[in-house]
């Protein structure tokens, strides 16, 4: 669809376009010994197995980095289904990063903020990833992807990873939406925005080119999800279907970030698959759409409806008012659900979308 297209498409689109993933949000470093382990890539996802993951991105990738004083993802009833308690995850168990990690036979990397409390952990990467960030500067203060991306130099320049583990790791940039949602809240126009996605998309393309260039050998990034298809959209329709509005919308992002991707790759001399596109859009729609029949051990009978919403518009999943009464209701089996809270996956959702790109990403190999 071209570009002047889906600007019109844009610019008739309800105001509830591109709600920000820190919508569940209100408002350490330490050091690490060195450490080798092999460094013999072998064949896997994207023709190798990588040993080492290394996350940047947003809480669709956080696994608790995140404060606890600001953070949804710390209070009950979030990590109900794993770990059992609030664990940092924006969801009721397992995140997007966990089940990619679970892909390459590694343990889910460590948070960058608690790494100094697992040094062991270091082996398999580390997750940069936090919520409620965006590529740019969003309406948390948290780390952005570009800080993110400099703690990670950091790590290398003091040596906590060496040339040999860069080249057999993976790195995972998520982004999920939360630069639109913080560029509409600032009062940005229709009339801007197919100009501000394209400017959030060369940001990608630099980050991706930044780390390759560090040495990580494959860098993935996600597609944007259908964000019609979140429930803070589809509220205003009983949680019966996506805003279709919204989703041309997200097209002209894909489509450039394809673009980008493809230019990347023709530019690597090393690799011409070195950056690969995680298509969450399209995981999401086919799950949405089967209602995850097609996987055969999950059924999510009313897909778009959240399983843990607030009682009111004004409260969220984990609420609870000033006397300490929750103000937020849970559904009674989270593993029926494809979302658990109004922007977020529920682990049974996340690894129905798993199930999806897995047979994209054996594909690949």
């Amino acid at each position: 669809m071209e570009k002047q297209n889906l600007l019109f498409i844009f610019s008739i689109s309800s105001c509830f376009f591109l709600f920000p993933l820190l919508s569940e949000i209100r408002g350490v470093q330490g050091s690490a010994s060195h450490h080798h382990h092999s460094h013999g890539g072998h064949r896997g996802l994207y023709g190798f197995r990588p040993t080492t993951l290394f996350v940047f991105g947003d809480s669709y990738a956080d696994t608790g980095n995140n404060r606890k004083s600001v953070a949804n993802s710390w209070k009950v009833p979030y990590g109900i289904t794993f770990p059992g308690k609030p664990a940092g995850r924006f969801s009721d168990g397992r995140v997007l990063t966990d089940y990619l990690a679970k892909y390459l036979g590694l343990k889910s990397p460590i948070p960058y903020r608690w790494r100094k409390y697992a040094p062991d952990r270091l082996r398999y990467g580390i997750n940069f990833a936090y919520g409620g960030t965006g590529v740019f500067k969003t309406l948390v203060l948290d780390p952005n992807m570009t800080t993110q991306i400099d703690f990670f130099q950091n790590l290398i320049n003091d040596s906590v990873y060496n040339k040999g583990d860069l080249q057999s790791s993976l790195a995972l940039l998520s982004i999920a939406g939360n630069d639109y949602g913080a560029f509409l809240s600032k009062g940005g126009t229709a009339q801007d925005f197919p100009a501000f996605i394209a400017r959030v998309v060369n940001q990608i393309a630099t980050n991706l080119k930044r780390i390759h260039d560090m040495g990580v050998r494959k860098v993935a990034v996600t597609a944007l999800q259908p964000l019609g298809c979140l429930p803070r959209s589809t509220v205003l329709n009983s949680f019966q279907q996506c805003n279709a509005t919204e989703n041309t919308a997200v097209d002209l992002h894909n489509l450039l970030l394809q673009q980008a991707v493809a230019k990347l790759n023709n530019e690597s001399k090393l690799d011409p698959k070195a950056f690969v596109i995680l298509d969450l859009y399209g995981s999401f729609s086919q799950v949405l759409k089967t209602k995850g029949e097609y996987l055969g051990s999950v059924k999510f009978e009313t897909p778009l409806k959240p399983c843990c919403m607030g009682m009111s518009s004004k409260y969220n999943c984990g609420s609870v008012d000033e006397k300490g009464a929750k103000m937020y209701t849970v559904c009674k089996n989270p593993e029926g659900a494809f979302f658990w809270d109004m922007v977020h996956p529920t682990q049974a959702g996340w690894r129905a979308v798993y199930m999806s790109l897995k047979s994209t990403l054996e594909q690949i190999k």
